[in-house]
């Protein structure tokens, strides 16, 4: 468009719920329940594991442009090796979120100031099988949204700010990828900062001194607070309701939802009033999370 680039997949989707049988599937509004607790389910009835995994894989390539279905697909993939009819049932909810939403897509703006920012967060525990923390990241370059992952992490958190560490830890990776990566173009960057929402988790970053309770985090963790100290990072304080990285560690309720995906930079089409509060949005999302919530009621409907 004159004003940026609009990436959606409708076309997929459309190809993708008819050859599964869920072209008349009733939409949702969220891909995921926020009560949803997946488990090995031991007890429940085995499903097609084939048809299961070509569910699954089919998912996986639609997340190249909807990030708010990234959790909920990497959740399910999990039982890939023998899923039960609750595995599928939480997969079909994504199906039938997506049949709400086929037209949301990831919206580029035209003119972005090139300076990166990175979101994390981790919801500790969260894995109900071996009650492993989720780690979720996602990198903007300027009001775009270049990259995101949600990932279980492979050590088990014993505190939320351990969980919340790490999860920073693998941010400032990306950051300092990206960095690298702006110097082939020409564009060198000082500090990038990394939005996290748990003070001790900043506290332990920029505070060289081992405390009891952190001295058992493995050392590959601790380069986030070397990167600090010599300034190629730097760890923000943002409000938990502000930060984007939430919707890629747990499911969370609709109105939450809305205002994360909004986040992202997803919407259908582009309202001038939603283009102007997302684009502020990408400005400074703490000095401006309070114009986004009072605006998130309207934003949702239009959406």
């Amino acid at each position: 468009m004159e004003d940026g680039i609009f990436f959606n997949q409708s076309k997929y989707i459309k190809e993708m719920l008819k050859k599964f049988g869920l072209e008349d599937s009733k939409p949702m509004k969220t891909p995921m329940s926020s009560d949803t607790k997946l488990t090995k389910d031991e007890e429940c009835e085995s499903v097609d594991s084939t048809k299961y995994r070509g569910m699954i894989g089919s998912l996986l390539y639609l997340t190249a442009s909807r990030p708010d279905i990234m959790f909920s697909v990497c959740l399910c993939a999990r039982f890939q090796e023998a899923p039960k009819t609750s595995h599928l049932e939480a997969v079909k909810r994504i199906f039938r979120y997506i049949k709400g939403t086929t037209h949301l897509g990831l919206w580029y703006p035209k003119g972005t100031d090139i300076e990166i920012v990175v979101y994390a967060d981790s919801d500790h525990a969260g894995d109900y099988v071996d009650r492993k923390s989720t780690s979720g990241i996602c990198t903007f370059v300027g009001c775009c949204l270049t990259s995101w992952f949600s990932k279980k992490q492979t050590a088990l958190a014993i505190s939320t700010t351990e969980a919340k560490y790490v999860s920073a830890g693998k941010a400032c990776q990306q950051a300092l990828w990206m960095k690298q990566a702006l110097i082939d173009y020409d564009v060198r960057l000082d500090d990038i900062p990394i939005m996290c929402d748990n003070k001790g988790a900043i506290d332990l970053s920029k505070n060289p001194v081992q405390h009891s309770r952190t001295k058992h985090i493995e050392i590959r963790h601790h380069f986030l607070r070397d990167n600090v100290q010599k300034g190629h990072i730097s760890i923000e304080k943002v409000p938990s309701i502000d930060n984007i990285a939430d919707i890629l560690t747990k499911p969370l309720k609709r109105g939450s939802f809305n205002y994360l995906h909004l986040g992202l930079g997803m919407m259908e089409h582009i309202p001038q009033i939603i283009l102007a509060r997302f684009s502020f949005f990408c400005l400074n999302s703490s000095s401006c999370s309070i114009l986004f919530r009072d605006n998130l009621n309207t934003s949702s409907e239009v959406l």
